[in-house]
């Protein structure tokens, strides 16, 4: 736990500083949530398509979804999401206009981990 998810568009794939912005979030869980360091899992997916609006004009998207432990109150969640969203900029070059969103929610009941 937690489980980080980054959906980030093609184009950011060299302004986009992964390793930075996963310690950074992996930070802010800890702080903010309560986890252990060696708990937060991040991965990075690529998106080669992204639209906002009505796609008239090109738009660069990084979203950043945070899955948690049931448990952590619905104000520790929104301070995350806050935290991760004014850090994002400090780790993609030229972040002016990028659209940017985090979400964080719990997981679902049935979630299990195990490290082999």
């Amino acid at each position: 736990m937690p489980q980080i998810t980054v959906d980030y568009s093609a184009d950011l794939d060299d302004r986009l500083d992964r390793a930075g912005l996963a310690g950074a979030v992996h930070r802010a869980c800890v702080d903010l949530v309560a986890a252990r360091t060696p708990a937060c899992k991040s991965r990075f997916r690529r998106t080669e398509e992204t639209v906002v609006g009505d796609g008239a004009e090109e738009a660069a998207v990084v979203h950043i979804e945070i899955a948690l432990l049931a448990g952590r109150a619905e104000e520790a969640k929104a301070a995350l999401a806050e935290s991760v969203l004014a850090l994002l900029p400090e780790h993609i070059k030229g972040a002016e206009g990028v659209h940017l969103s985090t979400e964080v929610r719990d997981l679902e009941p049935a979630y299990r981990s195990a490290r082999s």
